[in-house]
């Protein structure tokens, strides 16, 4: 009775399952809302919002918003006293690092479909494996190693051309497209239904290399954030604080007035905003502080069941509402990657000891995705007494 009543709970529910269906629900929508954004119909690329000012959006709601919950939890002063800690500029790396790749997931979904954008984005656990191997210097098991190979050929399968594939599949006398339609065939959906203009304008290489970039940074922003900050306390609250107010920054002066500075001072910092666009950045700064709030009570499991199902939702979205063409080697390439992702949030079993337990053995670091899986999210959790106290 006594570890039921612990469990953390908001109206009755247990946080864990509320855990479950908001990170399922944040990876897939937002995914799917950003992606629209950038290629709705009655929009190109001369007519359409700039990303520079969505970034700078979404960091000072998230600031806004963070600090108003850090002042009423911790007060004003002490609030003041944490966020400007003696190692706080130590945030300002990840917080650069994490806004660049909030800035190159713009350009991936403007030039990639979102099921292809999810599954490609798991690169990011492969790159942060990379930065705990060289730089924690931690060891992977056999079924790690493995499940990283899965996950590479699973999305190198995801991103090889059709047009190799089917010359491939050809000399086998294979047919590697599954029913639903063809590139080639005249009068598809994608022509006469949707009119999703900015899907002409896709650039499938830039939107890889964008994407190839972003995994970069989010797994080295997650190990240094590990390695620097190991053992700091500090609340989730006051750690998006932080990494927001440094995320201002770059994200005026190299976005706004660097990058898209002739163009905004030209056609206004709004210029091609809707309430689809408001909408994705609502989701990006509100669904990042959420699900940081939720990671602290799912665990690897949930984590890892959320993430298959958002790419599922968004493989049948991508189908239905962007006409979507579906591959065989797309599918065979996104269950790969659904396995490996499986196989490796599962912990390794190994026998216990007084020499293992006390040895620093690898442990997965948290990764930083789509707002979904922030740095902050690595901050102690809260006591459960409290939690449930202020649910009251």
């Amino acid at each position: 009775m006594s570890s039921q009543q612990d469990v953390p709970r908001l109206f009755h529910i247990p946080l864990k399952y509320i855990s479950l269906v908001t990170l399922t629900f944040q990876n897939s929508a937002l995914i799917l809302i950003m992606h629209y954004s950038r290629v709705m119909p009655g929009y190109d690329s001369n007519s359409r919002y700039l990303a520079s000012t969505a970034v700078l959006l979404n960091e000072i709601i998230k600031l806004c918003a963070c600090s108003a919950v850090a002042v009423y939890d911790r007060g004003l002063q002490k609030a003041w006293k944490e966020v400007f800690s003696n190692d706080c500029w130590k945030l300002a790396i990840p917080a650069c690092l994490y806004t660049v790749q909030n800035s190159l997931q713009y350009v991936a979904v403007s030039n990639l479909d979102a099921a292809t954008f999810q599954v490609t984005y798991q690169l990011k656990i492969i790159t942060t494996a990379a930065f705990s191997v060289t730089i924690l210097h931690r060891s992977l098991s056999p079924m790690k190693w493995m499940s990283l190979v899965l996950l590479t050929l699973g999305i190198a399968l995801v991103q090889l051309p059709h047009d190799v594939v089917s010359m491939v599949a050809s000399s086998f006398n294979l047919s590697l497209r599954l029913p639903g339609g063809s590139d080639d065939e005249p009068g598809t959906p994608k022509q006469e239904h949707h009119g999703l203009k900015g899907e002409d304008e896709m650039n499938r290489t830039l939107g890889l290399v964008a994407v190839l970039i972003a995994c970069i940074l989010s797994g080295l922003a997650g190990v240094y954030f590990e390695k620097v900050l190991k053992g700091a306390n500090a609340s989730l609250w006051v750690r998006n604080v932080q990494l927001s107010f440094f995320s201002l920054f770059p994200a005026f002066f190299i976005g706004i007035l660097w990058k898209d500075g002739a163009a905004i001072a030209a056609k206004g910092f709004f210029f091609g905003y809707n309430p689809v666009v408001w909408t994705a950045i609502g989701f990006q700064a509100g669904g990042g502080i959420v699900v940081a709030l939720c990671v602290n009570f799912a665990d690897n499991i949930a984590k890892n069941f959320a993430t298959s199902i958002s790419i599922l939702i968004s493989f049948i979205a991508s189908v239905y509402f962007f006409d979507f063409i579906v591959t065989a080697n797309f599918v065979l390439g996104a269950i790969l990657v659904l396995i490996a992702t499986y196989l490796y949030s599962k912990p390794d079993r190994r026998p216990f000891s007084a020499e293992t337990h006390n040895k620093d053995e690898y442990r997965p670091v948290p990764l930083e995705g789509t707002s979904s899986d922030d740095a902050s999210s690595q901050s102690p959790r809260p006591p459960l007494d409290k939690f449930n106290e202020k649910q009251q």
